[in-house]
C-alpha cells in the first residue's frame, strides 16, 4: 500500500500553494497530487516522501490532514491499460471511490492511485490478473 496524505483546505485563492509552500519549507517532496472540491473547501490528496513528517509538518500550521492508504499499481502507457485495470476491479465487485496517476518516477511506468473498500480484495485481484502492485518503496 502507499500512504496518502488527504489536507482539507479552503476554496481560496492561494490555499493550496499554503500547502505545498509549507511542504517545501520542511522538505518534503510531492510525488503526486489531485484535487477535488465542494463549493467551501477542496480536499488535496498528496503522495509525498515522508508521509508521517508531512502530517506532522502540515497539523502543526494549522492544517487539518489525515493519512489514508490507496493501492498504486503500474501500467505502461499502452493504449487500453487503464480500462483493463478498471475491468479486473469491476468484475471482481470492487468499488473505486476516486483515482488518479503520477507519472514522475525517472524513466519508469506511470502508476495510477486508487482508493477502494476492500484492499484486499483489490489487491489480490489485480495480483492475479498480472497487474504489477507499487509500494512505497518503488515509488
Amino acid at each position: 500500500m502507499i500512504k496518502q496524505l488527504s489536507v482539507f483546505v479552503e476554496n481560496r485563492p492561494g490555499s493550496l500553494m499554503r500547502v505545498t509552500s509549507a511542504l517545501t519549507e520542511a522538505h518534503i517532496n510531492i510525488r503526486a497530487v489531485a484535487s477535488f472540491d465542494t463549493p467551501e473547501f477542496g480536499i488535496l490528496r498528496l503522495v509525498v516522501d515522508k508521509p508521517a513528517e508531512a502530517k506532522e509538518y502540515l497539523t502543526g500550521k494549522g492544517f487539518v490532514v489525515r493519512i489514508h492508504e490507496v493501492i498504486g499499481v503500474e501500467l505502461k502507457d499502452e493504449k487500453g491499460n487503464l480500462n483493463r485495470m478498471l475491468s479486473i476491479l469491476a468484475d471482481g465487485e470492487i468499488n473505486v471511490n476516486y483515482i488518479y496517476s503520477f507519472v514522475i518516477r525517472e524513466e519508469k511506468a506511470p502508476v495510477m492511485v486508487f482508493n477502494t473498500d476492500d484492499y484486499d480484495k483489490a489487491a489480490r485481484v489485480l495480483k492475479e490478473a498480472g497487474v504489477k502492485m507499487v509500494e512505497e518503496a518503488d515509488l
